[in-house]
């Protein structure tokens, strides 16, 4: 009996993360953590959910366009879509209406990337694997089906990225058993907040180094005298040998060459949130190089390609790197980047870039071009979502994580009954429900507390006023 997508639900999801100063950094001074959310459901009783991630107002705006593409699915058969999630994925983009008011970008891109997450979520459920596995389990000639090429093929086509999946077949089954045993490694961000007291920041740190974390994101740009000031005190606490009491590591080591590592072993990164214009974001690096980070990320606009180029470029003296991604629009921002040797880091955002399909070819394009993958993780979902993909990249593109680091923020996984665990050592743990596919199924309970206008948070909020939608 054929399976038919019978119908979606859209919420709009907002959590008052700005009380407590969570998500503040330079140009983002007031966030409320959201979710654009999108749930599919079929006559067979197979549901599918997704989302993509906003900060407040707006995200009403996303779950109208989310509406405008879930409706395409109705009435059609999910395995048909399954089948190519590719060609499926170029279907989702291609209305012609629709496509106009992006084209592949900004608000029309971001409710893509909640619907396709949905669909693959669903595929993975349909299979009873979570969402990584159910990709490493495809063959390469699946994967290369499964992945988007429009626009990319001048310096990345199929073939080539065939050739590539095949090569890394050979010890696909090892990486995988190794990266289940030990988690992935990642970098916290929770300490590094610009709206959180000096007191908060150090308490947080330490927190973080008793959790097993070496390396470290704070945000800057502000003030450079403040910022100069919060980077050593964050360097005294995680260059302190005292502050390891199970021992620290080599700062020679392979994972850690090439990261301004300090005595410890421990490494800081700084993220600016695109608030200077290039030949400012040049100065105010090197002013900060005394606190030795290994790479500033989003230094200016996230479109501008050749000016993270030149930031690169200039600060590559000083030895610390370039990364950004979190806002780059699509695949073809990443190949400019790429193509231009503008970035040492790429960070992949599972809601930025329109869902895994797109996500898929971003990765294949940074294996060809030898820059690790540390994906941005910060806000409501995100760590949910990118331990996926990350083990997808380890598993079947890269075959390393020697390098890379995927972020996290201890922030609202309580919300989500296949939330994202840590190990002893900082390290993500794989995801390995069967029946959790991409792990951002979100509770009711959340949902009916959280979603705007009047969920039963923002109606207390108001002194109990109901708004009119």
């Amino acid at each position: 009996m054929t399976t038919r997508i019978t119908h979606f639900e859209t919420h709009d999801i907002r959590f008052p993360t700005s009380l407590t100063g969570d998500g503040t950094d330079a140009m983002n001074t007031d966030c409320d953590y959201s979710s654009a959310y999108v749930t599919i459901y079929t006559d067979s009783g197979l549901i599918g959910h997704g989302m993509t991630f906003t900060i407040g107002r707006g995200t009403d705006i996303v779950c109208h366009a989310i509406r405008e593409l879930a409706g395409r699915l109705v009435g059609r058969d999910p395995e048909s879509f399954f089948e190519n999630m590719g060609k499926t994925w170029d279907w989702m983009c291609s209305d012609s209406q629709l496509r106009w008011i992006g084209p592949e970008k900004g608000v029309i891109h971001l409710a893509t990337a909640a619907v396709n997450n949905a669909l693959w979520d669903m595929f993975a459920r349909a299979r009873g694997k979570p969402l990584w596995k159910l990709i490493v389990d495809m063959t390469p000639e699946e994967l290369v089906n499964a992945t988007a090429f429009r626009y990319i093929t001048d310096v990345l086509t199929r073939e080539e990225a065939l050739a590539m999946l095949k090569a890394k077949e050979a010890g696909k089954r090892e990486r995988e058993a190794l990266v289940t045993k030990v988690g992935y490694p990642a970098y916290i961000t929770s300490a590094g907040w610009l709206g959180y007291s000096d007191e908060k920041v150090s308490r947080l740190t330490k927190e973080a180094l008793a959790s097993g974390f070496n390396h470290f994101k704070m945000k800057v740009g502000t003030d450079l005298k403040d910022d100069l000031r919060r980077g050593k005190m964050i360097r005294s606490i995680i260059d302190n040998p005292a502050n390891y009491p199970s021992g620290f590591k080599d700062p020679s080591s392979p994972e850690l060459v090439g990261k301004n590592a300090g005595p410890t072993g421990a490494v800081l990164m700084i993220d600016a949130n695109q608030v200077w214009d290039v030949p400012q974001a040049i100065e105010y690096v090197a002013g900060l190089a005394e606190i030795k980070p290994w790479f500033i990320e989003e230094p200016t606009a996230p479109d501008d390609a050749l000016g993270h180029a030149a930031i690169r470029r200039a600060l590559k003296p000083y030895g610390i790197g370039v990364a950004t991604g979190e806002h780059a629009h699509n695949r073809m921002v990443f190949k400019q980047l790429f193509q231009a040797e503008a970035i040492d880091v790429c960070q992949i955002d599972s809601c930025r870039l329109a869902g895994v399909s797109e996500v898929l070819s971003v990765l294949l394009m940074a294996a060809k071009f030898g820059v690790p993958v540390c994906p941005h993780a910060g806000g409501v979902g995100l760590c949910e979502y990118v331990i996926h993909l990350s083990v997808i990249d380890y598993v079947a593109i890269s075959g390393t994580m020697e390098r890379n680091v995927l972020e996290f923020a201890d922030h609202l996984h309580e919300h989500f009954p296949y939330r994202c665990t840590m190990n002893e050592r900082g390290r993500y743990n794989v995801p390995s429900n069967p029946k959790e596919g991409y792990s951002i199924e979100m509770y009711k309970e959340s949902i009916a507390e959280f979603e705007w206008p009047n969920g039963s948070y923002w109606v207390s909020a108001r002194g109990g006023k109901v708004l009119s939608t």
